[in-house]
């Protein structure tokens, strides 16, 4: 891990952009794709010509031939993917530092672009057919043992872990409850969250109708239509950009033990449903950026489910396995609080971009801009989903 050291800080985000989060953008992908880029490289006061690496989701429509033929990028020196799906966001900024350090690019957009809500393939609906693409279920053929018991969306695998937590270590629904309102403020503070001007009490979360046992209605994040970019380039060059340069400390992709295929319901093969690769990726990565969790002063925390920030906290070590409920319920996530999380409201309150938006909102930390500011942070980290393969950074402030 010591040769890690030589790459802390070597690189940094020098831009990020966005378009509205809604539930029906009225625009394709790509156009929202492009509009999110354009707001980038605007923020970082760099040209399209100057782009030479683009990264995608591998759930994205947009490929990178689209998006540099719609932008004018004259010659991409690289290009990628990164998923599985909320796997991607910090894994994608992994892959522009990985492009960086070895001299195959000097300034690479990363981005996300999806109709959530109003396309055709909704991330909230449940898939009743035993065929089609095999990001949900596994390898496509692993289908028949998932789909046949009821298995077919996201939300039905993490009742399970919220049920095996609560059954493990007696964790409540009023403490996955906590979680839900906690970000509902921060949106309430942020005018660019679908849930701005829409608050929530913990009665609200209580009342709200299951979906799911033992997760409710607000224990899902949001369906959301929109995008999200970034341009990573060097520390040397971000110098000169027009923004000030947000470091990028340390980067991790993580499996864990016994990795599965596909994304989602493989997990179930696991040993555990309380501990998720998220473990191992904290490892690593807090000793690639020479930090641990006590050195962290914000989190944006993938949120596709509150038990999935309940499990990370876990993980990352702010609080022993097991405790994670009554942390989350003591205000330690708040602002003031011991670590406090997804301060524009997260994937729960803000948008779900497939945590992209949540490496945007730690920049905004790091500069000093977000709507719900955690005084004199210095440090970040960012999560990527948890239950398969999953990915993490930790940001610094710029000087």
């Amino acid at each position: 891990m010591s040769d890690f050291a030589a790459h802390r800080d070597r690189c940094a985000i020098v831009g990020i952009g966005e378009t509205p989060y809604t539930r029906d953008s009225g625009a394709s992908e790509l156009a929202l794709a492009v509009q999110a880029c354009t707001r980038a490289l605007e923020d970082a006061g760099i040209a399209a010509a100057e782009i030479d690496g683009v990264i995608r989701n591998d759930f994205d429509t947009v490929t990178h031939n689209d998006l540099a033929d719609a932008l004018g990028i004259e010659n991409l020196t690289y290009w990628g993917m990164n998923g599985a799906g909320g796997a991607a966001a910090p894994g994608q900024i992994a892959q522009a530092v990985a492009a960086i350090e070895s001299g195959q690019a000097t300034a690479v957009l990363v981005f996300r672009s999806l109709n959530g809500r109003s396309g055709a393939d909704r991330y909230g609906q449940t898939r009743r057919e035993l065929s089609g693409p095999p990001e949900v279920g596994g390898h496509g053929s692993l289908d028949e043992y998932f789909l046949p018991y009821g298995l077919a969306a996201a939300g039905q695998l993490y009742a399970m872990v919220a049920q095996r937590h609560m059954i493990e270590y007696g964790t409540t629904s009023e403490q996955l409850g906590h979680i839900a309102t906690t970000v509902r403020a921060r949106a309430n503070a942020n005018p660019r969250a679908q849930m701005h001007g829409r608050t929530m009490t913990l009665e609200d979360h209580q009342a709200s109708r299951p979906i799911a046992e033992p997760l409710r209605l607000f224990d899902y994040c949001l369906e959301t239509d929109g995008a999200c970019a970034v341009v990573v380039t060097s520390a040397d060059r971000a110098r000169d950009a027009r923004t000030t340069p947000v470091l990028i400390r340390a980067v991790t992709m993580a499996t864990g033990p016994g990795p599965r295929g596909g994304v989602v319901f493989p997990s179930l093969f696991r040993d555990t449903y309380t501990t998720f690769p998220s473990r191992r990726a904290a490892e690593t990565l807090y000793a690639r950026a020479g930090l641990g969790p006590g050195d962290i002063d914000v989190a944006q925390i993938y949120d596709c489910f509150t038990i999935t920030v309940l499990t990370q906290l876990e993980d990352y070590g702010f609080c022993a396995k097991g405790e994670g409920g009554p942390f989350a319920a003591s205000g330690a996530i708040d602002l003031g609080g011991r670590i406090p999380i997804n301060t524009s409201g997260g994937h729960l309150s803000e948008g779900y971009i497939h945590g992209l938006n949540h490496v945007l909102e730690g920049v905004r930390q790091m500069r000093g801009e977000s709507t719900g500011q955690v005084v004199g942070a210095e440090t970040c980290l960012v999560t990527g989903g948890s239950p398969a393969p999953t990915s993490a950074l930790i940001l610094r402030r710029g000087e």
